[in-house]
């Protein structure tokens, strides 16, 4: 199962997110197909934001993010995040 259709890991990358980011907002109101950035994001993320996950996410779940190109395609949305770390 691809990570966008699995909604317990998408939790689970919701709460790293929170956490990583020191963000003020539940799992549950954060939207799986909504951007990460920007000030139309309920998350607002920012480049130090993107570092600190980065960060987190290799850590957690052994993946390296470290191309520019790659982190804005994998960072567009929690589905686009979920379906990059969990293939299959």
């Amino acid at each position: 199962m691809s990570g966008s259709q699995d909604n317990e890991f998408k939790t689970a990358l919701k709460k790293l997110i929170i956490e990583a980011c020191d963000k003020d907002i539940a799992p549950e109101e954060m939207d799986d197909t909504e951007p990460m950035f920007g000030d139309a994001s309920a998350l607002a993320l920012d480049s130090m934001d993107a570092l600190q996950l980065s960060m987190e996410i290799q850590k957690v779940y052994g993946v390296v993010l470290a191309d520019s190109k790659e982190l804005r395609r994998v960072f567009t949305s929690i589905n686009a995040l979920a379906d990059y770390i969990k293939p299959e």
